[in-house]
């Protein structure tokens, strides 16, 4: 049965990890799930080094006896590539032209699967064994919970901004990926995208540019608007072309399709002057 949830990512990509998750979540833990991945509920997310660290925020329900709003702890992880595999997969991404291209602007590549052919996990997750961890402090029984489906949601909006973070998530830290990429031409091109994120943007006293004072001397304002050439007054007219039927001496005195004994050149430059020499006042 299809289920109306991927519309929570924009991406092809955010996509393959949601559907991934719809192939082993309970749907109605899955459903409830999505109203748990705003700001208003996840109260703290970090990644680091390829863990996931929430915490999120629960209901109040005194039939259960919670009189107090929860704070749950949530923690998971995708399943890590072994480093042979994904140094070989991203060394075969920097060789790659398309690949480099698609990554600078943003944009996972279509075929990025094809560089890990061989390896024991594909980038995107496919099934549940790519999702290595997922604990929650809640009580509910059930793994995953609807905290934890909040938080796989939050993560698939943060991949349609940023298809790396999928390599943090494997197990790959960006500065572990900025390595390996160096080590190929195209890939130092990713690299240098990578280091501009880090970026610090320095403060400015204002938004809009502020005049700043006229060079001395002045400027010659009649030399910019009239040049230092003045404008000719009559303009020679163009000379008819000495040489007619130009594009007819193409095809040589005999064309293919000439069978007369007469050059074809001739025959054509007399045709020309004559009509050129009869229509002299119209054209």
């Amino acid at each position: 049965m299809s289920r109306p949830y991927r519309s929570q990512s924009r991406t092809w990509w955010g996509e393959r990890f949601i559907a991934a998750l719809e192939g082993f979540m309970d749907e109605g833990r899955l459903k409830r799930g999505r109203s748990y991945s705003g700001d208003s509920r996840i109260l703290a997310f970090a990644i680091d080094d390829g863990w996931v660290r929430a915490k999120v925020r629960g209901n109040v329900n005194p039939y259960f006896g919670v009189y107090k709003e929860p704070r749950y702890e949530v923690e998971i992880r995708l399943a890590p590539l072994a480093e042979k595999d994904w140094k070989r997969a991203v060394l075969a991404i920097g060789t790659r032209a398309a690949f480099v291209a698609k990554l600078l602007t943003g944009q996972m590549p279509d075929d990025i699967e094809t560089a890990f052919k061989g390896a024991k996990h594909t980038l995107l997750p496919a099934s549940e064994r790519d999702f290595a961890r997922a604990d929650c402090s809640c009580p509910d029984w059930v793994r995953p919970c609807k905290h934890i489906a909040g938080v796989y949601y939050r993560l698939a909006r943060l991949l349609d901004r940023d298809p790396l973070l999928l390599f943090e998530l494997r197990g790959i830290p960006r500065d572990r990926l900025r390595d390996t990429l160096a080590e190929t031409p195209l890939g130092q091109a990713l690299v240098g995208l990578m280091d501009e994120e880090g970026l610090v943007p320095e403060p400015v006293e204002t938004f809009f540019t502020r005049p700043q004072p006229a060079a001395e001397p002045p400027p010659d304002y009649e030399l910019f608007w009239h040049g230092a050439h003045p404008v000719p007054s009559q303009i020679e007219p163009i000379a008819p072309a000495e040489i007619p039927a130009i594009l007819i001496r193409k095809g040589g005195d005999n064309p293919p399709f000439w069978d007369q004994d007469a050059s074809f050149i001739e025959l054509m430059e007399a045709l020309y002057l004559r009509v050129r020499t009869k229509n002299k006042d119209r054209l």
